[in-house]
């Protein structure tokens, strides 16, 4: 169903989720800190990565970034006991698919990487190929996450490239909050909400270069991608 990293230095915890998650079908190679962690990611593909976040060597938060640094569109899921908010959102800002705090739920968490993976895969995303949309004097090709202006291409990350094609497809209209918080991260929650007004922060920098376009927030309900034609 799916080829898994699991990065956890508590060997008996990290022993019983990789059986768990080999009961339902997914290939999982089971890693005990940061540094072997990243070897690992390194040598093989992984369809998504499940980080501890306090291990020895390397931190979870740390190698995270090293893993985005190597392929920017992997999903990774952050197991953790640091329930604080401020750790959650780190770990949004660094582009988690999601944050789950111990005990874990394990159907919870089966749910979770199967809907990601889902997402993440050739064939859910062979029906949004060939995408493309003008926004100003950007051009927008959602199927390799590409914009451009003057010849200047920006890569973005699944996310941002899911969220601009939202706002594209809803141009002029607000596209609705809850709306793509479920079709972006598949739930709305408080640290779901932080995440993707960071995201929204990301898509203005990458489109400041043409004054005629904005993404407007309208306060309570969502956002509107608009175009303005300048004199």
């Amino acid at each position: 169903m799916g080829k898994i990293l699991l990065v956890e230095d508590d060997e008996s915890f990290g022993y019983i989720l990789k059986e768990y998650l080999e009961i339902n079908d997914f290939n999982v190679t089971l890693t005990t800190n940061g540094e072997q962690g990243l070897e690992t990611f390194q040598k093989s593909t992984f369809d998504l990565c499940l980080l501890d976040v306090m291990m020895p060597l390397k931190d979870g938060f740390t190698l995270a970034k090293e893993i985005r640094e190597l392929d920017p569109y992997i999903p990774f899921i952050f197991i953790t006991a640091k329930a604080l908010k401020v750790d959650k959102l780190k770990g949004f800002r660094l582009g988690c698919d999601d944050y789950i705090v111990k005990p874990i739920d394990e159907e919870l968490l089966i749910a979770r990487v199967k809907a990601l993976i889902r997402r993440a895969s050739p064939e859910s995303n062979s029906r949004e190929k060939n995408c493309w949309y003008q926004i100003g004097r950007y051009q927008f090709n959602f199927s390799n996450q590409a914009l451009t202006l003057d010849g200047k291409t920006n890569r973005l990350t699944e996310k941002e490239a899911k969220l601009l094609q939202l706002l594209c497809e809803n141009k002029h209209d607000i596209l609705d909050r809850n709306k793509a918080l479920k079709s972006v991260w598949g739930h709305s929650d408080f640290f779901n909400r932080k995440s993707m007004d960071v995201f929204i922060h990301k898509l203005r920098q990458y489109l400041k270069q043409d004054p005629s376009v904005q993404i407007v927030n309208v306060h309570g309900k969502g956002f509107i991608l608009e175009e303005t034609h300048l004199p």
